[in-house]
């Protein structure tokens, strides 16, 4: 799972309960004409907009609810609102979330983990991240939501935890509290995190080698500085409590095969070795 997360700084979450479809903003009942307008508008800002549902019977706030989501590398953000109206979301400045900027709606202080449960588009998905999604929301049921397809059907259950946009994969039901709660108290479980959205995924790779290697697993401890990328080979230097650090990787890339259970054509999936971490004098 090492180095999968998907690639995404900016992030519009938008209520909506469903039934999703194998493409939830083609295939979702969704009101004539938005889906186009407001992909179209996220694809042009950068922004991954997403549809979400509750998880469980947790309360709240009448209306749809929305959230803008800023996932670093700058410090992190969430906004909030709840519209009238699924509409309403066009009137929101995609443009500046893309920059990250506010949109001008509410500050929001907690977290927020969104569970893929997007059935229609990968069975495992369904299988997986539903009772995941179910057993989180019993402990953290006002932050837990159910989402469409975020990536990597084939590491279900899978869990975003914002606002910091860290991905954890293979994450059963059992471990949905321990997760988020080392979360929520400021550590990262290496053993489920497949890496931080904002970063490239080789340099989401070098962090987590360093991360496991050298035992450091604070939110903050590692903090990535910069990269270089040589054909097959990544440099990339760390900040760190113990004094900066550098990994150089081996990237392969195998033979393709399939990712997913509903895979038509074989892809290839890089796979990342740590050649050296050693700490800069």
């Amino acid at each position: 799972m090492t180095g999968t997360a998907s690639v995404v700084r900016s992030w519009l979450l938008l209520e909506h309960a469903g039934p999703w479809g194998e493409d939830a903003f083609v295939d979702a009942r969704l009101p004539a004409g938005f889906a186009a307008e407001v992909s179209a508008r996220c694809d042009a800002a950068l922004v991954r907009p997403l549809l979400i549902r509750r998880a469980g019977q947790a309360g709240g706030r009448s209306g749809v609810r929305c959230f803008a989501i800023r996932s670093g590398p700058e410090p992190p953000w969430i906004e909030t609102t709840s519209l009238e109206r699924l509409t309403d979301a066009l009137e929101l400045d995609i443009e500046a979330l893309g920059r990250g900027s506010s949109v001008g709606i509410d500050a929001h202080e907690d977290p927020v983990f969104l569970v893929c449960t997007h059935g229609r588009h990968d069975r495992c998905c369904a299988e997986r991240g539903r009772p995941l999604a179910s057993a989180l929301a019993a402990t953290y049921p006002k932050q837990t939501w159910e989402s469409s397809h975020f990536g990597g059907d084939r590491f279900a259950g899978n869990l975003i935890a914002f606002p910091h946009g860290l991905y954890f994969g293979r994450v059963a039901p059992a471990d949905a509290e321990r997760v988020v709660t080392e979360y929520t108290d400021g550590r990262l479980d290496l053993d489920h995190l497949r890496g931080r959205s904002c970063y490239p995924m080789a340099v989401q790779a070098a962090e987590l080698l360093l991360r496991t290697t050298e035992h450091l697993v604070g939110l903050d401890d590692v903090v990535f500085e910069r990269a270089s990328r040589f054909a097959s080979t990544l440099e990339a230097s760390f900040r760190t409590p113990r004094g900066p650090f550098e990994v150089v990787l081996d990237i392969d890339e195998p033979d393709p095969h399939f990712l997913t259970c509903r895979s038509e054509t074989e892809q290839p999936a890089p796979r990342y070795r740590a050649a050296s971490i050693s700490r800069i004098d």
